[in-house]
């Protein structure tokens, strides 16, 4: 019986540490986890290193999902943005919020936009800030019966660079390019004005001022994200994450980019924001 309650014990206190808003507090629930896997197989062996295989499957889960949904997952190589009518914002939280501060901070609305991306349908409403030189987009993600919403703010250099802030909620599953630098911030930090805050220092950091950047173009901002999209894909074939599909319409990941996926995965269960 003692040992039964302790492993109950740790697996209440891991779920207790999880559901804090601290991410510190959030990674010590994670190992509560492995604890708690690591001493109920210690108990059951009488063994202390059989208790390393209780916390193996945990790092072994991704596999699942990798060769079943993620192996037969087509990407388009050449994807375009559509005009379509948005999902009801409410059902993504914090996106109206989101879209008041937008304005409040003085940027203007472009164009509301969609794609289908592996397997997930994407909204993007597009803003801009000539003053900022600065573009933001607010993210409203559907997947089967999951939604979520996440904000980028996105600022172009003269020779091409990329530089995005975004609460992006789960690791990148693509290798980002040279010229692209992203200022990855947890995702509860979902309030807008924070976030362009964030970017403000993240520009200060790498020693940019505004009259280094680009104007954006709120005419050019659709074709820019289809390029950016394009370059990425042929980034990752190039270092053999991705490869063509059978009929070249399409990308796949190939065994190199599911090992990729694997440990942007073992990160998202550690770092859960």
């Amino acid at each position: 019986m003692r040992e039964t309650l302790v492993v109950v014990g740790l697996v209440v206190l891991a779920i207790g540490l999880r559901s804090s808003r601290t991410g510190v507090v959030r990674k010590l629930g994670a190992l509560m986890f492995l604890a708690a896997s690591y001493v109920l197989v210690w108990f059951i062996t009488e063994r202390w290193w059989a208790g390393v295989f209780g916390v193996v499957p945990w790092f072994l889960l991704p596999w699942i999902e990798l060769l079943t949904r993620i192996r037969r997952l087509r990407l388009p190589a050449h994807n375009q943005l559509s005009h379509r009518r948005h999902p009801d914002p409410a059902f993504f939280p914090h996106a109206p919020e989101a879209a008041i501060d937008m304005e409040e901070e003085g940027f203007e609305h472009v164009a509301d936009c969609s794609w289908e991306w592996g397997g997930m349908r994407q909204y993007l409403q597009l803003y801009w800030h000539p003053e900022e030189r600065a573009e933001a987009t607010i993210h409203l993600c559907e997947q089967s019966e999951v939604a979520f919403s996440y904000l980028s703010i996105t600022s172009r250099g003269a020779d091409g660079s990329i530089l995005r802030t975004t609460n992006f909620p789960f690791s990148p599953t693509l290798k980002t390019p040279q010229g692209m630098s992203w200022n990855h911030v947890p995702c509860e930090r979902n309030a807008f004005g924070q976030i362009l805050a964030d970017h403000r220092q993240f520009l200060t950091r790498l020693r940019l001022d505004l009259d280094t950047l680009r104007v954006p173009d709120p005419d050019e901002m659709e074709a820019s994200i289809e390029e950016e999209m394009k370059g990425q894909l042929n980034f990752n074939v190039s270092a053999g994450i991705l490869r063509p599909s059978f009929d070249d319409r399409y990308y796949e990941y190939s065994t190199r980019g599911l090992f990729f996926l694997w440990g942007q995965f073992v990160k998202d269960m550690i770092r859960l924001c």
